[in-house]
């Protein structure tokens, strides 16, 4: 089992120092990954339904920091030698795909090859109205962006002709280390979990008990199935919002059971006495996880 840490980019490791030393200590832990949070804007009085929240709004206050992921993980695999570096979730049909599939690349280049591709629609209509992209539309834009990096990643000479996107015989370089980058589809609905079977390396639920996430994922492996994929190559993460506390070592094995592979824990576990947490953490869990 993996471990990561979801939020990175929150709170005080918004913060240059304290990020690098989080990032640091993180990896001494044993901690396997860092996964990152984004919103270019946060439209003042928003009316979109944060899905993740009982009251329908996002924790925090409009105007908290939130860096641009792929900066922010930019600064931190200089200071790092082996934690990966996640996004979860990017979204997607908010950027450019050649654009984000050079930025992407060149991270993973340059990170020795450390880069890991959360990937969402996105629910914040007013920030897409903001950036001029249509709301309606994102899902499919999102499917068609995929496949559109995924050429660059991996051919010689790309070419992509798609709803959204279109090319012919595009050099992009650099390309990832692996010839591509895992695309992990985050996302609680079914749509997701389809979009993961089809498209994704992996599928990131963003909640859920461990009788809908054992439906999520089936719903994953059958839309892998029903694509002509190997479900089996899917890789799954959960939140450990349970893997905390005198019942972590039971919580780890039960998710292992279901087929998690990776257990992400929220960074504000960690934002006070950071790399003795942390430390703690990984004496007393992740180095006994199954």
């Amino acid at each position: 089992m993996d471990f990561g840490i979801v939020f990175a980019n929150t709170g005080p490791f918004v913060e240059p120092d304290a990020a690098a030393a989080f990032a640091s200590h993180a990896e001494a832990a044993g901690f396997e990954s860092l996964w990152t949070v984004e919103h270019v804007v946060v439209p003042a009085g928003y009316e979109s339904t944060y899905p993740y929240d009982p009251s329908g709004r996002m924790p925090g206050n409009d105007d908290a920091p939130i860096p641009d992921p792929l900066v922010w993980l930019s600064y931190l695999a200089a200071v790092t030698s082996r934690i990966r570096l996640a996004t979860g979730i990017l979204i997607v049909p908010q950027r450019n795909p050649l654009v984000l599939a050079k930025q992407l690349a060149t991270l993973d280049a340059l990170s020795g090859g450390r880069m890991e591709f959360g990937i969402g629609v996105g629910w914040l209509e007013e920030e897409f109205d903001a950036l001029g992209v249509p709301f309606d539309d994102r899902g499919r834009r999102t499917d068609d962006y995929v496949v559109a990096m995924r050429a660059l990643w991996a051919d010689e000479r790309a070419t992509h002709h798609g709803e959204f996107a279109s090319f012919d015989e595009c050099v992009m370089r650099p390309q990832p280390r692996r010839g591509t980058i895992p695309v992990h589809v985050g996302g609680h609905s079914d749509a997701a979990a389809r979009r993961a079977g089809r498209l994704g390396d992996g599928f990131f639920p963003g909640k859920g008990d461990h009788a809908e996430l054992e439906r999520l994922f089936g719903v994953a492996r059958q839309a892998a199935f029903e694509a002509g994929r190997n479900p089996d190559v899917l890789t799954f993460t959960s939140g450990g919002n349970g893997a905390i506390g005198s019942r972590a070592l039971d919580e780890v094995g039960e998710l292992a059971a279901m087929g998690v592979t990776r257990v992400v824990l929220p960074s504000f576990l960690f934002w006070q006495d950071t790399e003795e947490a942390l430390a703690r953490y990984g004496a007393e869990i992740i180095a006994k996880a199954p």
